[in-house]
């Protein structure tokens, strides 16, 4: 993983929500610079990559890791059974040690957990014990046809709810030049070009 970080990145890491103006300054004086245009759009859309390459490398870990602490727990729970099976051949319940009190083996237990199966749910519902639910699938698929909505529209609402979504960013790769290598390469030119 790319260990540095660029300040287009590094402002875009540290967004704030509630004050966005710091940013927008940011990204006026990238749009206002004496940079060709296609220098400004690299420099964007790299620094919005490598956040990218940054988020999808941690999601990675994150698997990984998730992984490695079941394993690690399914391991030490068998560990620790196995260690009091053995201590227990030996009549050993209790160890005393120097750095820790002690190690002891809790005693074998049985637990009771309350399990329910419906065996014959056509006798339950005989009974009285059902709930009515609507089919919201089928009125769905029953307002397509002109008859069924005649039907329905009096016991059904439609609506449509607007939500906008604000304009954002787009990063663009070209075939054959999504490799990270060449996109850190490019963003640290421009990066060394801006600081000159």
């Amino acid at each position: 993983m790319k260990t540095t970080d660029y300040r287009l990145q590094t402002e875009m890491e540290r967004f704030n929500p509630s004050n966005p103006e710091w940013f927008k300054h940011y990204v006026r004086q990238i749009l206002e610079s004496d940079k060709p245009y296609y220098k400004k759009a690299d420099y964007i859309g790299l620094s919005i990559q490598e956040l990218q390459n940054k988020i999808d490398y941690l999601s990675e870990d994150i698997k990984e890791m998730s992984a490695l602490k079941k394993s690690l727990t399914e391991a030490k729970t068998h560990a620790i059974e196995a260690a009091a099976s053995v201590l227990s051949e030996y009549g050993i319940d209790r160890l005393d040690g120097a750095m820790l009190s002690s190690i002891t083996i809790t005693p074998k237990k049985t637990k009771l957990t309350e399990t329910f199966k419906i065996i014959d749910p056509q006798a339950l519902i005989q009974l009285g014990y059902y709930s009515v639910v609507v089919d919201e699938k089928a009125v769905r698929e029953a307002m397509n046809t002109l008859e069924s909505m005649n039907e329905i529209d009096p016991y059904v609402e439609v609506g449509v709810v607007t939500e906008t979504v604000p304009a954002r960013l787009r990063v663009n790769t070209r075939q054959g030049h999504a490799n990270n290598n060449q996109a850190s390469e490019l963003l640290s030119l421009v990066e060394n070009q801006e600081a000159a």
